[in-house]
């Protein structure tokens, strides 16, 4: 499949509270039922991105994953977002993609952000794998993620990179600047998708979502606007042209990852 249809739900996350959250995304995703092929939500967007895990933590198998399995079948599209996970009795900021069929992939949160305290609440990811779906590899990552390069490299493994997120606005440069970079370093898309808004405990969030060839260039901005829909094409023969003609990836250095 050459185009692939992307939809980012840029939204003013309620504070801790899923059922909120899930009403506000079955209006804001009814519009996109067979418009779309992807729709990707912001981290933690249940409850905001709160250290509560042990209160606000969910199975696999319960509401919120449920929901996500309704909403892939009904729209025709996969959906993705991150969610507090309980697994034998572990937490984890687990960034879920549920595709039409029901599949799911998932992966956890590798770098937690330590200056907010979720390490001491969460444990950390320890592995990553590429999603296939329509013909695309896609990587997650979430949020925290995007600092680390050598974690995020795919150059040639990848075609899109998914960043779900609840990106302070008073860092909004550095969202900016490493979203591009991760774009450009690994020559392949990348859609970050943030939120918006007053959380719990303070803190603000512009949204900026955006969405960013592997050149470079800015494809979608979503700027400031909360509760919010936006959808854009990408096309892989593009990307594989532009590859082939600037075969950067036939140079890379192969970095070990210890874990």
């Amino acid at each position: 499949m050459d185009l692939l249809r992307i939809s980012m739900v840029q939204m003013d996350v309620i504070w801790e509270n899923p059922a909120a959250n899930r009403l506000k995304l079955d209006q804001l995703l009814q519009p996109l039922t067979g418009m779309t092929d992807l729709i990707v939500l912001p981290e933690m967007f249940t409850t905001g991105f709160s250290v509560q895990a042990r209160e606000l933590a969910e199975p696999m198998l319960g509401e919120t994953v449920g929901w996500m399995k309704l909403k892939a079948q009904q729209t025709g599209a996969a959906i993705a977002g991150s969610l507090i996970i309980k697994e034998n009795g572990i937490h984890f900021n687990r960034f879920i993609f549920v595709h039409p069929s029901g599949q799911i992939n998932q992966y956890d949160k590798r770098h937690l952000f330590s200056m907010g305290g979720e390490n001491q609440y969460f444990d950390k990811g320890k592995s990553k794998d590429i999603i296939l779906y329509k013909g695309w590899r896609i990587a997650l990552f979430v949020c925290y993620d995007l600092r680390f390069p050598v974690w995020c490299r795919s150059i040639s493994t990848a075609d899109l990179m998914l960043f779900a997120a609840n990106w302070p606005e008073k860092r909004n440069l550095v969202w900016q600047t490493l979203i591009r970079a991760r774009a450009i370093e690994n020559q392949l898309y990348v859609a970050g998708v943030n939120r918006t808004g007053l959380d719990g405990n303070g803190i603000t969030y512009s949204g900026e979502s955006t969405l960013i060839d592997a050149k470079g260039f800015y494809l979608l901005e979503m700027g400031q606007q909360p509760d919010t829909v936006a959808t854009c094409p990408i096309s892989l023969d593009e990307l594989n042209r532009f590859r082939e003609k600037f075969p950067v990836a036939e140079e890379e250095d192969r970095f070990r990852l210890e874990f």
